[in-house]
């Protein structure tokens, strides 16, 4: 994979004591952790739904979708709201992290192809690591973090429930 596309401005945050950052162009907002409404028979990961100024928005835990621990909600505690392009346009989740940390500019020089785990273990939504002095930065290709089939979770998670018709 060819690194220097992925020169640019990124977002970090830790999660589980890890460093990790998104493309700043697929962040909308950053808002305090808050209220999440359960949706119920989703996966563990996706904790439910938030209300973003009138928007019904799916919230992921980053930790548990990533096979570790449930993120600890603490004082820096907050969701990050992403935009990611699927197969049937732009979608808005939210993901829970540890803390936001800062705003990046990393250079191709500074960021290496991500790692190759072997065909068993999937580490596409890995878009490269980034190399910050004597740290590692994991980053994210927020449209593979997740699976069509939980994007699809995702939809139905944030789907209205069965809307009342204007004319009864």
């Amino acid at each position: 994979m060819a690194t220097a596309n992925a020169a640019g401005q990124y977002l970090t945050f830790t999660l589980a004591q890890e460093l990790f950052a998104v493309d700043i162009h697929a962040v909308r907002e950053i808002i305090e952790y808050g209220q999440l409404t359960s949706v119920p028979m989703m996966p563990p990961s996706i904790l439910g739904v938030i209300n973003l100024r009138g928007a019904v928005v799916p919230v992921i835990d980053l930790g548990l979708r990533f096979g570790g621990q449930a993120t600890l909600i603490g004082p820096r505690t907050c969701i990050v709201i992403l935009e990611i392009a699927t197969a049937e346009g732009l979608r808005v989740i939210g993901m829970v992290v540890d803390a936001v940390n800062e705003v990046l500019e990393l250079g191709s020089e500074q960021i290496e192809p991500a790692p190759s785990f072997g065909k068993r273990i999937r580490a596409d939504f890995i878009r490269g690591m980034g190399k910050l002095n004597e740290r590692l930065v994991v980053l994210l290709e927020v449209g593979k973090v997740l699976s069509d089939d939980e994007i699809a979770l995702l939809d139905q998670a944030g789907a209205p429930a069965d809307p009342t018709p204007a004319d009864s």
